[in-house]
């Protein structure tokens, strides 16, 4: 045995063939119903994005035309292209050895093979290595396996696991021929159809004892943290609130007082004032609050359904939920933009529906020219790009539409608890670190600190080929992040209205949105120490992908720590006497 290589899942391999017995959504099969073996991709082992069609190398291609089997939308934004093998494999039927072709091998061949040898090419329809290579001497020999070894394991009539075992590797040289063989072997097994994946499921990483204490400690964080602002900020606004209720006081000693110890009633007549780009601020906050719910919904149907089991299945579930709650980010920007007086509501709305998808399109579209010039499968067909334009153009915007016609009339009416006053107050020099751009960056601070664990777990899984299937965990990471990223956004703003500064709007978003620098920080990190990524094409997605996903954490943040500023602004303006 030289090397053995586990699936990534049953589908990648054994599907329904045209059989009359054998279904496609249950995969049950007769005795000797043919089974069609499926080859997807092929590229380098460290690098998971750079991937191109199986048969780019010289292996055996089939006689005639194979048939193509394309998945759903996200099996497609994956690169998943799978073709028919042709491999002559029968239900509970043993191969002890079969042919599947022969290989002349030509200069140009050999060297095909050399080099995705030496970059550690796999293939996926199991995961299995092209060859080894013999470095010991001056002059490197390269190594092909001729024979591909296939245990199934079988319950009753429906295929459980597969494994593979690659033998007989053979040298690379020209002019030789080489016959690619292949023997099968089905054996029996206790294991149920339903739990045929978990032999995938990495427990020991998932499960580990840190990723437990990392849970308790985010936890903890969050009592002290909840704990730590509720103290300070009601026994500061209750004295607050007494004094500001004292009528015996003469007035010089009033304010200095109010100098003294806080500056946050002095604003009043300002802290309601729209803020600069008010219609770029309604549409980032809405699109921050559609994330937060999409993200919700998703991980919660992932717990439910078990989505992480079929190949593409969390991509279509997301971008489908991401149409569908369209409504909420319209809802949420068109009553924000109209509370605070805004007139062009159409171009708020407009923004709102569009940003993100563009944002991401933007990205998409570097990221799909460069595995295009590459010839590579991650590069997303025309007609998938359609079928997304279409989603967006149909479902999306015009659910953005509604929702933000819903918001102006129901939730749009201006009720701020003190008038704005004509004439803007001036604002004070404060100390350094109450200023609003070190509020901001500093905010983000302990939101990445209750996160930063489950990011290593989500970067492992999604750049090192493990299923990530512990969504109770991302659940409690999610909520944690809510909580705390409130939290600190709130302490931020009460220090900067203390400073008798009112542009609280932008800073609340910003302070929260700070997560996402964090986190690409930290992948920087990851990608260098982690990983044995290289090469333009894979830092490309990488770092392509992650700017996508910063860019929506950061919105999400950003809404999230907005919101909870605005109901604490609201609720301690609603109790003091506004002149």
């Amino acid at each position: 045995m030289i090397s053995t290589g586990h699936l990534l899942a049953a589908f990648f391999l054994l599907l329904l063939s045209t059989s009359a017995y054998a279904s496609e959504s249950d995969h049950k099969y007769q005795v000797e119903d043919p089974v069609t073996l499926w080859v997807n991709k092929v590229g380098p082992y460290n690098n998971p994005q750079e991937t191109y069609n199986y048969f780019s190398l010289p292996f055996c291609h089939p006689s005639e035309n194979p048939s193509h089997k394309w998945g759903g939308l996200g099996e497609v934004l994956g690169g998943n292209e799978l073709i028919d093998s042709q491999v002559d494999i029968k239900f509970r039927k043993n191969v002890d050895k079969g042919t599947i072709c022969t290989i002349e091998l030509d200069a140009s061949k050999v060297r095909q093979f050399a080099d995705a040898i030496e970059s550690t090419y796999w293939f996926e329809f199991f995961i299995g290595f092209v060859g080894e290579a013999d470095k010991s001497t001056d002059t490197s020999k390269y190594f092909l396996f001729t024979h591909k070894n296939i245990l199934v394991q079988y319950n009753g009539n429906q295929i459980i696991h597969v494994n593979l075992t690659q033998e007989n590797p053979k040298l690379l040289e020209a002019g030789k021929t080489l016959d690619m063989t292949y023997s099968i072997k089905w054996t029996p097994t206790n294991v149920t159809f339903l739990h045929r994946f978990d032999v995938y499921l990495d427990y020991p990483f998932f499960e580990h004892q840190i990723h437990w204490f990392s849970i308790f400690n985010s936890f903890m964080m969050v009592i002290f943290l909840t704990g730590l602002v509720s103290m300070i900020l009601m026994r500061t606004l209750r004295n607050d609130y007494a004094k500001y209720a004292r009528e015996d006081d003469d007035l010089e000693t009033l304010e200095r007082d109010v100098n003294e110890e806080s500056g946050w009633k002095l604003v009043h007549g300002d802290v309601f004032r729209p803020p600069h780009s008010l219609v770029l601020l309604s549409a980032v906050v809405g699109i921050g609050a559609q994330l937060a719910t999409l993200v919700l919904i998703v991980v919660l149907l992932a717990i439910i359904g078990m989505l992480y089991i079929g190949r593409g299945t969390i991509v279509t579930t997301f971008i489908v939920c991401y149409a569908l709650t369209s409504f909420i980010s319209g809802y949420v920007s068109g009553a924000l933009y109209s509370r605070n007086g805004g007139k062009h509501w159409i171009k708020a709305m407009i923004l709102t529906a569009s940003l993100f998808p563009f944002m991401c399109f933007g990205i998409g579209l570097v990221l799909n020219t460069i595995a295009i010039f590459y010839r590579s499968l991650a590069a997303i067909p025309f007609g998938t790009m359609v079928v997304v334009f279409v989603m967006w153009a149909f479902i999306s915007f015009p659910l953005a539409l509604l929702g933000t016609v819903v918001g102006r009339n129901w939730s749009g009416a201006p009720n701020n608890p003190c008038r704005v006053k004509t004439i803007p107050r001036p604002i004070p020099e404060k100390k350094w670190y109450l200023t609003p751009s070190v509020i901001s960056i500093m905010g983000g601070l302990l939101p990445f600190g209750s996160i930063f664990i489950e990011m290593y777990f989500v970067f492992t899984s999604f750049w090192n080929y493990k299923v990530y299937y512990v969504y109770g965990f991302m659940l409690l990471v999610f909520l944690i992040l809510i909580i705390v990223t409130i939290c600190v956004t709130i302490v931020g703003t009460y220090f900067l209205l203390n400073a008798e500064n009112y542009h609280w709007q932008w800073t609340s978003f910003f302070s929260a949105a700070s997560t996402a620098v964090y986190v690409y920080l930290y992948s920087i990190y990851y990608y260098h120490v982690k990983t044995k990524m290289s090469g333009f094409f894979q830092t490309s997605f990488y770092f392509g992908y992650t700017l996508m996903f910063c860019l929506g954490l950061g919105t999400l943040c950003g809404a999230v720590g907005y919101l909870g500023s605005t109901l604490f602004v609201r609720r301690i303006y609603r109790n003091i006497k506004c002149d």
